[in-house]
């Protein structure tokens, strides 16, 4: 009984092993092709421009991929415009324009 029982669980095992698809050889590996349009495949990140305005100033954010980029702020009643550092806070004024 018992060696019938030890001769079902090697065959069960044999078959199982024979049942499933030979992988193929490293040498011959096939890359599929990329679907995704970037080369890199680096996963395109969404921009999200929001515009906050109220008496006193209009603010113009740039998120991409949920990070600040830059704020840029008008303020009303003549006063010149300014961007602020996201990471520092620091204010910077564009004496300039050209």
């Amino acid at each position: 009984m018992r060696s019938a029982l030890l001769l079902t669980l090697v065959l069960f095992c044999a078959s199982t092993g024979q049942a499933q698809p030979p992988s193929p050889p490293a040498g011959d590996a096939k890359q599929a092709p990329a679907s995704a349009p970037n080369p890199q495949g680096a996963i395109e990140k969404r921009a999200e421009r929001i515009r906050v305005e109220d008496a006193g100033a209009r603010i113009d954010e740039l998120r991409i991929g949920g990070e600040t980029r830059s704020i840029d702020v008008k303020p009303k009643g003549g006063l010149p415009a300014y961007q602020i550092q996201p990471a520092s806070g620091e204010r910077s004024w564009k004496v300039l324009g050209f």
